[in-house]
């Protein structure tokens, strides 16, 4: 069992809990999630299975999109709404005020993590030194915001359109954007509809999980369907046995002719996907360390 399965996250569950059931319903324990979701939020989950676990960080690395309700006039020591509530207000921004301060959120940026997160400080979880109301000094992190459009604006809740680089936490970017209209705000609701080459179309849900495993497996994305933004070479017979092993091959003998010319040498796509000669991936090679030559880094044979 090597491939990825959508998983349509509920709410109220965290992206262990789902992992858990995935293991529990296929039977199968080697299975990973690719990017933790918060309980609160719903949504693409993509479960790397199999030989496909050894890809993870590839998955995690990519961009994410995610649709967001955002509350006005209310603050939270979590940023979210499940958060023990710290100030209120009645006041509530204008649209144009909202519109304003999301343009001026776009683009590349430094993010202090929130305090109740996964991120580590001396070895040790943040969210278990917040709960202790042990101080928590995490360090801005660079992110990217490629959009933030107000999709909505009802009550003191705007609905916003989010594209963001991994690493990104959109419950801090509530946070400040309630700093940023002077009212205060919180994440109401999350919900992700892309994770990298992963969207919500095609997503199961875990009671499709549960009812038909069996049906659910069969239809996950295949180990050789994934990753399919990377330039592909393929190997000649020597070349495939050499990969195998882990070893290099070189770009003129060991891969079939005409393919030397799409290895990047030049360091802006470092990632080939190295194929035999029926079109399954063998491995995820990178320039060598001898001109013209490629390391497979990651060898899922």
């Amino acid at each position: 069992m090597d491939g990825v399965l959508i998983i349509d996250k509920p709410s109220g569950m965290t992206s262990h809990d789902v992992v858990a059931v995935a293991r529990r319903c296929l039977q199968h324990s080697r299975i990973g999630h690719t990017g933790t979701l918060d309980p609160l939020a719903t949504g693409v989950l993509p479960l790397a299975c199999g030989r496909a676990t050894r890809l993870v960080r590839f998955f995690s690395a990519s961009d994410k999109d995610y649709e967001a309700g955002i509350c006005f006039g209310v603050t939270t020591d979590s940023y979210d709404i499940t958060g023990k509530e710290l100030t209120r207000t009645e006041c509530v921004p204008t649209r144009e005020a909202v519109q304003q301060a999301l343009e001026s959120l776009r683009g590349e940026q430094l993010q202090i993590p929130p305090a109740y997160s996964a991120k580590k400080v001396a070895g040790r979880r943040a969210y278990a030194m917040a709960r202790r109301d042990e101080p928590v000094d995490l360090r801005p992190v660079a992110v990217r915001v490629d959009r933030a459009d107000l999709l909505d604006f009802a009550g003191r809740t705007a609905r916003v359109a989010i594209t963001c680089s991994a690493g990104f936490y959109v419950r801090a970017f509530a946070q400040t954007l309630g700093e940023r209209v002077g009212t205060g705000a919180c994440l109401e609701s999350l919900r992700r509809t892309r994770s990298g080459e992963f969207e919500s179309t095609g997503a199961i849900g875990l009671d499709e999980l549960h009812r038909d495993p069996t049906a659910v497996a069969a239809g996950m994305i295949p180990i050789d369907g994934l990753l399919r933004t990377f330039p592909v070479v393929r190997l000649t017979d020597e070349g495939r046995v050499r990969v195998s092993h882990g070893q290099d091959v070189m770009a003129t003998t060991h891969l079939v002719a005409g393919d030397a010319a799409r290895v990047d040498h030049s360091g802006t796509s470092p990632w080939v996907r190295l194929l035999d000669g029926d079109g399954r991936l063998l491995a995820l090679g990178t320039p060598g360390k001898s001109a013209g030559s490629l390391h497979p880094a990651v060898v899922l044979t």
